[in-house]
């Protein structure tokens, strides 16, 4: 594997046999091994359950009764889902030692589908707190620059995909942890609609604005992890009970007569981007004009108003979540986890319900916006990934999220590389759709990595020495 595949490229060398499974994945474990000592992705290594899938893959493969387009694909999970047998930390002392007895509902799902477990990834503590030093495992580092922050909370499966460790992997998003670290690696990261993919078995962090979704290379290889994870799960309670429609099949790379609104007070007024984002963005709404689509400008309420909806709900449910460990073993949480927690604590009921009311009248100013148009299009990160260590710790409320406002919503929302800053590091713009309209989504995606040249630009890791 001297140059990186997609999931889609190995797939199709996996089923003409012109790929091993088991190669494949001894390749990803090497490179594991060279580079995850700098990088710190992995809180777990299953080097033989990885054979052992590897295995029982190739010898499908050589009968000729291959499940899938994932069958034999190597994947890691977020620490966040639990993996019977196989220990599940969430990041945190809390849960150290932890091993859940049975896998999360979409651990499941993609180990029917035939891939490969390379192990357990980084993710800030609970999905919530971080970057943090003070932690039982260090932070994960940005293969771009390992100097430089990854996004979060999803931190360590989107350093892992960038750097070829892995060849697609699980996210969780909250308020923006699948899109942060696509967006800041380079990668490809899709927020699906909430209840579109079970949270069954998934470490919770707020109960009505948790997603469960995937992040890869690309739209496409997105998009076949995505049919894989969703689904009707009775398991779950917000599970939306739909199944999955063909997501590969809408790949058609035609985007001719989409309607795509830009969402521009978002970056250019309420949180004003980098210019290197900013041009990326803007070239972006070029690409997809060359390609037929119908761009025009459309009004959200400001982005702040999202902003402060969602993060006192997400707070405030993440709270009630943690209340009784806070209560009695505080002192096992990260500082940031912890403080974060302890300001959640004083947040009133009064205040969450207001909260609550609020976000109801921005679900529906946001349907009303969206209705002349199939996406939106704005920023997903304000510009490159920051120091790692200049992050703050009260980053999340010093300005306002651009991901957040669709985990407020539930609708669908991507990040998808742009190019890349000053600094040599990737920016990104965010789509999103209307609810359930994944297959819209990753088409456009999918369309603009076709028609540039992003794609082909990988870290430089001959650069990361041990």
């Amino acid at each position: 594997m001297d140059e990186f595949l997609t999931i889609a490229d190995a797939a199709r060398l996996i089923a003409s046999r012109k790929l091993s499974p088991v190669e494949l994945t001894r390749q990803c474990l090497a490179r594991i091994q060279r580079l995850d000592p700098v990088l710190h992705s992995f809180i777990l290594v299953t080097g033989e359950r990885a054979l052992s899938d590897a295995r029982a893959a190739q010898a499908r493969m050589m009968a000729g009764s291959m499940r899938g387009p994932l069958d034999g694909i190597p994947i890691a999970h977020k620490d966040i889902y639990c993996t019977a047998g196989i220990a599940t930390t969430a990041h945190s002392r809390q849960l150290q030692g932890h091993v859940p007895a049975a896998d999360a509902t979409v651990v499941r799902k993609l180990a029917q589908a035939g891939t490969v477990l390379l192990g357990k990834l980084a993710t800030h503590e609970f999905a919530f707190g971080g970057p943090s030093f003070d932690l039982a495992w260090p932070p994960a580092r940005n293969p771009w620059n390992p100097e430089h922050f990854t996004g979060g909370s999803s931190s360590g499966t989107g350093a892992a995909v960038a750097a070829g460790l892995i060849m697609g992997g699980t996210g969780s998003d909250t308020g923006g942890s699948i899109r942060s670290p696509a967006a800041l690696c380079g990668v490809t990261g899709i927020k699906p609609t909430y209840g579109l993919c079970s949270r069954a078995g998934v470490i919770p962090l707020a109960f009505t604005m948790d997603h469960i979704g995937p992040l890869a290379w690309t739209a496409e290889d997105c998009a076949l992890l995505l049919q894989a994870m969703a689904g009707p799960d009775p398991a779950d309670p917000a599970s939306s009970g739909r199944n999955a429609p063909d997501y590969s099949a809408a790949l058609t790379g035609d985007v001719k007569g989409m309607r795509i609104g830009v969402v521009r007070h978002f970056h250019e007024s309420d949180h004003k981007v980098s210019e290197s984002t900013r041009q990326g963005i803007e070239t972006a709404i070029e690409v997809f004009r060359g390609l037929g689509a119908e761009v025009r400008d459309v009004e959200l309420p400001p982005l702040a108003d999202y902003s402060a909806c969602g993060w006192l709900i997400l707070m405030v449910e993440a709270f009630a979540v943690h209340e009784r460990w806070m209560q009695t073993s505080a002192e096992k949480y990260g500082e940031i986890m912890r403080d974060r927690m302890a300001l959640a604590s004083l947040i009133s009921g009064a205040d969450y319900i207001q909260a609550v009311r609020r976000r109801r009248a921005l679900c529906a100013a946001t349907a009303a916006a969206m209705d002349p148009v199939d996406i939106l299009l704005t920023a997903s990160q304000p510009g490159e990934a920051p120091r790692i260590e200049a992050v703050s710790k009260w980053g999340i409320l010093e300005q306002p999220s651009f991901t957040i406002p669709f985990n407020v919503t539930g609708q669908p929302a991507i990040a998808v590389c742009t190019g890349f800053g000053a600094g040599g590091l990737p920016v990104s713009m965010q789509l999103a759709g209307k609810p359930f309209q994944e297959a819209t989504l990753l088409r456009a995606a999918d369309a603009f990595q076709r028609a540039t040249q992003w794609r082909q630009h990988r870290p430089p890791l001959a650069a990361i020495k041990a």
